[in-house]
């Protein structure tokens, strides 16, 4: 446990390394706590807070920077950020983001969360309903047939699935049929548990043919949700990362793979409010050097995606809370309305 001075130093510290890039000496540290300590207290201080992990020295300068384990205290316990009472910068509650097409919105959210944090903006697309209203099937050619699924929100989905044997468009037709009849305005999973006991009781072909239609609508959320990225190339301005070439790679490979990514605002969706992952001390962010501040968006109260900024462990973390925060809302106004409309 810290105490007041302590934590007081840490947080000093960590806000002038956010400012400035530069690791923090114990004078610079003296003149910003604008406390009476003698300059062998501070450098005690200092000692303490490095064998705990929170600070390190670099080799090349005299002075500190936080540690991954040091900003996550900062941000857990010091930033003082309360949602109710979130200021929006002017530059924030500029042009809000106007309902239209969900794809719209989303995109025009990620550029915006780029464009205001110059960093990477994220946001995972709405989870599509596994709910239908009306299913069709389509054969294409031999053994393959195209599933098209309408959502109770008129959300149309196709996907193209292989069957166990040729289906004539009278047999796909009559299974179409019995779907929509027997299963309408349920959600997948339901169907699946239901076609179980039910299987025995219809004709092999379409039972087969019922059993791949609900098979189309994955399980795995990085087959289901789309995340659209904007900005990556911010991060060629951020000095930690340009200096290391194989440090940026990765990330760009990071944002390549969008699997990785998913797991995160997966994770994120689950959470209430503003979240933030710090790179190094978390198994949901793979990289050291990285941090991710996310929160979840909604349609109509329920929570259907996540939205976020990834950057630099020195980011200012309470100007991108407030960006992820105020984004969330927007996003959460415009897919409403849009669905309203």
């Amino acid at each position: 446990m810290l105490d007041d001075r302590a934590k007081l130093l840490l947080k000093t510290l960590v806000e002038r390394y956010i400012a400035d890039g530069q690791p923090v000496g114990s004078r610079t540290l003296a003149k910003a706590v604008g406390m009476e300590l003698s300059p062998a207290t501070i450098r005690n201080v200092m000692s303490d807070l490095e064998e705990l992990g929170l600070i390190a020295s670099p080799h090349t300068s005299a002075g500190r920077i936080p540690t991954a384990r040091g900003y996550r205290l900062f941000v857990d316990a010091m930033l003082t950020v309360r949602r109710e009472k979130l200021s929006v910068p002017s530059d924030i509650s500029g042009p809000g983001i106007e309902a239209g097409q969900p794809q719209r919105v989303i995109s025009h959210a990620a550029n915006m969360l780029s464009n205001l944090s110059q960093f990477v903006g994220v946001v995972m697309a709405p989870r599509r309903s596994s709910v239908f209203r009306h299913i069709e099937f389509l054969s294409l050619s031999e053994r393959r047939v195209l599933v098209i699924i309408v959502s109770p929100d008129g959300d149309v989905q196709n996907r193209i699935i292989h069957t166990q044997a040729d289906f004539t468009q009278s047999q796909l037709l009559e299974a179409a049929n019995f779907l929509n009849a027997h299963y309408a305005g349920l959600t997948m999973e339901a169907v699946r548990e239901r076609l179980k006991g039910e299987v025995d009781r219809l004709r092999g072909e379409i039972a087969d043919l019922m059993r791949a239609a609900v098979d189309v609508s994955p399980d795995d959320p990085s087959e289901q949700d789309e995340v659209v990225v904007a900005g990556e190339r911010n991060l060629l301005s951020v000095s930690e990362f340009s200096s290391d070439m194989s440090n940026l790679r990765r990330m760009f490979d990071l944002f390549e793979q969008k699997t990785q990514l998913l797991r995160l605002l997966d994770v994120s969706a689950q959470a209430d409010g503003v979240r933030i992952y710090i790179g190094g001390e978390s198994q949901v962010v793979p990289y050291e050097g990285l941090s991710v501040v996310t929160a979840p968006y909604e349609v109509d109260g329920q929570v259907v995606g996540t939205l976020g900024v990834i950057g630099p462990q020195r980011m200012p973390y309470e100007r991108m809370i407030q960006i992820v925060d105020v984004t969330a809302k927007l996003v959460s106004n415009a897919l409403s309305h849009s669905k309203g409309g």
